[in-house]
């Protein structure tokens, strides 16, 4: 079974994350490839916008498969996952098309982040969306990442919710612009994103696209910081070793600060 599935239909590309036995959980493959048709998106001259969604009833996607963690040996490894995401979500923000995250169930971790480098975000009723990290792996979000969601929800809020591990809800996402629109299920947040690409490929596309890029720029010059010494401090601690066989093992972490 093909782990993303992408098709076009009238000059709307669809990407659809497609592990529901794992809730949609998200290999490097994935990664790669989500990256990959967003890179290529100028050569469809008749693509117009893209949905990115998740198969299944459970979830949008529920962040990295956390059994790949399992072969990291180095700060190497740490800094090379994170450049990855940052190279990956890069793409989704440089997307010569607008994108839209047509969201339900659990939006979480990597799949939060996709969600966040989205242009716009509308979600089903069951939304919960978050990063867990210090409840879970014991990891870290690299500073661009961090700066995508202080762009979105602002610094306070970006705080609050890692800090607490807590995943937000469907309405306080919308009350805070996190997500445009609240929609009963899939069904129809799928069925609106599909109306709200069609009305954006009507519209002027160099305006789409210049003000998608101005946006970027806007939200990288503050993130043009060296975070090495953070991702490498988290990522190889015992810690995050913990919190790794700990979530494999479906017991609380027993956390030691090094």
């Amino acid at each position: 079974m093909e782990e993303i599935l992408y098709e076009v239909n009238e000059g709307v590309g669809v990407v659809t994350f497609n592990r529901p036995q794992a809730r949609n959980a998200l290999t490097f493959g994935m990664y790669s490839r989500l990256a990959a048709i967003c890179r290529d998106a100028p050569k469809a001259d008749s693509l117009k916008a893209i949905i990115v969604c998740g198969a299944g009833d459970k979830a949008f996607a529920a962040g990295t498969d956390i059994a790949q963690f399992r072969n990291f040996s180095s700060a190497q490894d740490a800094l090379d996952y994170e450049k990855q995401m940052d190279e990956v979500l890069g793409a989704v923000e440089r997307c010569s098309v607008p994108t839209i995250a047509a969201i339900h169930g659990a939006c979480t971790g990597g799949g939060a982040g996709i969600a966040a480098a989205c242009d716009l975000r509308i979600a089903a009723t069951d939304f919960r969306f978050g990063f867990p990290i210090a409840r879970t792996l014991g990891n870290c979000l690299s500073v661009e990442n961090l700066s995508r969601l202080v762009a979105l929800i602002g610094a306070g809020r970006t705080r609050e919710i890692i800090f607490t591990a807590r995943l937000v809800a469907a309405e306080e996402a919308h009350s805070i612009g996190l997500i445009s629109e609240v929609l009963e299920d899939r069904e129809a947040v799928m069925a609106r994103a599909r109306e709200m690409a069609d009305l954006i490929a009507g519209f002027a596309p160099l305006t789409l696209q210049a003000t998608k890029e101005g946006l970027r720029r806007l939200r990288s010059k503050q993130a043009d910081l060296d975070d090495h010494d953070l991702v490498t401090l988290c990522y190889t601690s015992e810690d995050f070793k913990e919190g790794l066989e700990a979530f494999l093992a479906k017991r609380k972490p027993d956390w030691k600060g090094r």
